[in-house]
Parts: structure tokens; C-alpha cells; sequence
């Protein structure tokens, strides 16, 4: 009830712009980085910044959970791309014993 109560007096631009924040961190994560491991740690922000809006906008629609069901799927699909990530990011270690993605090029010819 205290959480429903101060997520609700809370402005709902304020969750845009921490959202709209870690979006940006995130892509400049995925855009400027070449370890393959901040990358995917740039996409987990994302989708984090993406969660944070639809538990926000949730908020106004109190009958449907929907914002919130969207979230918690969004989170399973994340922890699941995290590991699959992972996973190939250690064979590729394996095989060229780096993370950078600007050295790994072989599939490209």
C-alpha cells in the first residue's frame, strides 16, 4: 500500500526521464563499446529502461496488470538472453581468446 501510495504521487515524467537516462546509457554502451560483454550489459539496461515505463504507465490503469505481467515477462526474456549471451561470449573466448567484437570477423567471410 506505501509503495502504491508514493509510485502514484510520484509524476509519471519522472519515470520517462530516468527511462529515457538509461536508454541512452544503454545504446551508448552497445554503440561505442567493443567487449562483447558490455554490449549485451547495454542491452540489459534497455530493457530495464523499457520496464521502468510500463510499470509506470501501469500505475493509472489499476484494474489491468498488464504493465506490470509485460515487465515480469520482459525480465524472464532478459535473464534468458543474458545466458544464452553469455554462452556464446565464453565459446568465442574460447576459440579467439578475446571479447572484442571488432576482432572477431571470421564469420563475415
Amino acid at each position: 500500500m506505501l509503495i502504491s501510495a508514493l509510485l502514484t504521487e510520484i509524476p509519471v515524467y519522472y519515470y520517462v526521464v530516468i527511462s529515457a537516462i538509461l536508454f541512452a546509457f544503454g545504446l551508448f554502451a552497445v554503440i561505442t563499446r567493443r567487449n562483447a560483454v558490455v554490449a549485451l550489459m547495454g542491452v540489459e539496461l534497455m530493457l530495464n529502461a523499457a520496464n521502468i515505463n510500463l510499470v509506470a504507465f501501469s500505475q493509472y490503469d489499476k484494474a489491468l496488470l498488464s504493465g506490470q505481467m509485460t515487465a515480469i515477462f520482459v525480465i524472464a526474456l532478459a535473464a534468458a538472453e543474458a545466458a544464452v549471451g553469455l554462452a556464446i561470449v565464453l565459446n568465442i573466448y574460447d576459440r579467439y581468446r578475446t571479447v572484442n567484437l571488432d576482432e572477431i570477423d571470421t564469420m563475415k567471410e
